[in-house]
């Protein structure tokens, strides 16, 4: 990523490196992910085709079939020992020469090939990340990843606000009726089951992914700061990387079924906007009592949740969401917070993160603090009041546990991970797409996967 970084804007350049097989992907991951811009964005939003990855099952890859409208990572041997890396497209147009004496091996060319799909999912959360709330209405984000779950290889259907209110998605009607552009969900469908592999990393089971996202967050009738609503642009971060990991599952053959769940809603004010001391009832017959309307993306993510647990059948659950501000001052901006009802699934997310690079630390959920959650009125309030505990982000996963319906559940509080100030490394300013790549090295690990930090269980 420094490499590409020092790169500038040059559209192409070239490198002499002898890496390991084992860490070419990386250094392909590195050259991507350092190489996304944010300048085109408004025009690459407009596009009438999305860029996508390439489906799977791919062998003829080559370099000149990599354009502006294609991101990610190529690879084609030109010569004995030479390479040719492109990344571009989403984020930028670039072509990286690569020359290895790796490059005709069959090993090097499927790690190019995995670095390639993991860079384009990262640059497609990055590009929805950064677009402006003006253009990413829900309608329009659910369109936009409707066409790019399509074109990846995914089955993709949207529940529109008619659907949703007669369906009793009770949370994302309510944080949505506020602004005149209604929510939707989205659900993304892979199934692998054709897929080498085994039951191994839960690969027999069905895992739910479900991203918060809110397309705009002005805290609705408890009104954030000014300042505080300059980047809620990027709310809907935990969305935008599960749509992202989607289009990477076909490419990277990834066993078993996978299906992403996109919570979109605006949270705005106005005549219809959900009050403070509203009780809603979310899907499946949980009610909140709603004591603040800026804890909306729980509301949601439980919509979500409840959904993945009754309707589909989920054997296994994690949410991504930029959910409490209190998670950035427990882990600054740089570690993302876990939480999980199990710990082999926390550990095995934790090993995912650290194979991947993304620094994430678990965090518990603290029993005594579940009383704060009670409601006179309903089952559950939206924030924790009835006790003073503090605790904001670890309340706030309670919360959303009561939702998991008793299965193995994660939560990944991203809140301070998703954005950045500064390009850093192969962190990017503005979003990040922080997640993909965890959620893809845990879903499809690879074999040198290092072990996580210790950390406290939950």
């Amino acid at each position: 990523a420094a490499l590409a970084r020092r790169g500038g804007s040059a559209s192409r350049l070239a490198l002499v490196a002898s890496p390991p097989i084992d860490g070419l992907r990386a250094l392909a991951e590195g050259i991507v992910l350092g190489s996304y811009r944010v300048r085109g964005l408004l025009d690459r939003a407009g596009q009438a085709r999305p860029p996508v990855a390439a489906p799977g099952g791919r062998d003829d890859l080559n370099v000149n079939e990599v354009s502006v409208d294609e991101s990610g990572l190529d690879v084609d041997p030109v010569a004995d020992g030479v390479a040719e890396v492109a990344a571009g497209g989403e984020g930028l147009a670039r072509e990286v020469v690569v020359v290895t004496d790796l490059a005709t091996d069959a090993d090097a060319r499927a790690a190019v090939r995995a670095a390639r799909a993991v860079g384009t999912a990262v640059y497609i959360a990055r590009d929805l990340v950064n677009t402006p709330s003006l253009v990413k209405s829900p309608e329009w984000l659910a369109d936009r990843a409707v066409r790019i779950a399509t074109a990846a290889g995914l089955t993709a259907s949207v529940l529109g606000p008619r659907e949703l209110a007669e369906q009793g998605f009770g949370g994302l009607t309510a944080v949505g009726q506020g602004s005149p552009r209604p929510p939707r969900l989205v659900r993304i469908e892979y199934d692998g089951s054709g897929a080498n592999g085994s039951g191994d990393h839960g690969a027999d089971r069905h895992r739910v992914l479900v991203g918060k996202g809110i397309t705009f967050d002005s805290g609705g009738l408890s009104l954030k700061p000014p300042v505080s609503m300059i980047g809620m642009k990027t709310d809907m971060a935990g969305a935008a990387a599960v749509l992202g990991t989607m289009t990477a599952l076909p490419v990277l053959g990834v066993p078993g079924r996978v299906t992403g769940l996109l919570c979109l809603a605006e949270n705005m004010i106005g005549a219809a906007a959900m009050r403070p001391g509203d009780v809603i009832t979310c899907w499946g017959g949980t009610t909140v009592e709603v004591l603040n309307t800026d804890a909306e993306g729980r509301l949601v993510l439980a919509d979500g949740l409840a959904y993945a647990a009754g309707a589909l059948g989920a054997d296994v659950i994690v949410d991504l969401a930029t959910l409490t501000g209190a998670i950035a001052v427990a882990l600054g901006r740089r570690t993302a917070g876990l939480f999980s009802s199990d710990d082999d699934l926390a550990q095995a997310l934790s090993a995912a993160a650290g194979a991947a690079g993304e620094a994430l630390w678990r965090l518990p959920l603290t029993e005594d603090y579940r009383p704060a959650l009670d409601s006179p009125v309903a089952d559950l309030a939206n924030i924790g009041r009835a006790l003073d505990v503090g605790g904001g982000s670890i309340t706030a996963a309670l919360f959303l546990r009561e939702f998991a319906g008793g299965r193995p559940w994660a939560h990944l509080d991203i809140a301070g991970t998703a954005r950045a100030d500064s390009d850093d490394g192969e962190i990017s300013r503005g979003g990040t797409g922080w997640g993909v790549r965890t959620l893809l090295s845990w879903l499809a690990p690879q074999p040198d996967a290092v072990e996580p930090s210790p950390t406290p269980a939950g």
